[in-house]
């Protein structure tokens, strides 16, 4: 059983900066593959980032490459979205994501989701 909370989110203009915390409960964090999704509203849940379960591997959404940066530290069983350069368009609901399997590739299935964060950028 994984349980998953997200932390983090908040108001910020369009430029700035904010960082996404996911706090994970489990025994086995380490050996997880953990994602960043978001959810604007009308709009579906779209990936955003994924890291594997050393950190060795990440990827991101074309949209936010070389604004974002995914990191864990698993010694504190806790997943970082460092988000930079906020765009109006980065307004969405972000949700924390785990699967059992280590591997972070895109378009893998994810078993435990977190109730999400809201980041709003203002224009």
């Amino acid at each position: 059983q994984v349980q998953l909370v997200e932390s983090g989110g908040g108001v910020v203009q369009a430029g700035g900066s904010l960082r996404l915390s996911c706090a994970a409960s489990g025994r086995t964090f380490s050996s997880y593959a953990m994602g960043w999704f978001r959810q604007a509203p009308g709009k579906e849940r779209e990936f955003v980032a994924s890291i594997n379960w050393s950190g060795s591997m990440t990827y991101y959404a074309d949209s936010v490459k070389g604004r974002f940066t995914i990191s864990r530290d698993n010694a504190k069983n806790t997943m970082y979205l460092q988000m930079n350069i906020l765009k109006p368009e980065d307004t969405a609901v972000y949700y924390c994501a785990a699967r059992t399997s280590g591997i972070a590739v895109p378009g893998v299935q994810y078993d435990y989701w977190g109730q999400g964060t809201q980041v709003t950028v203002s224009s």
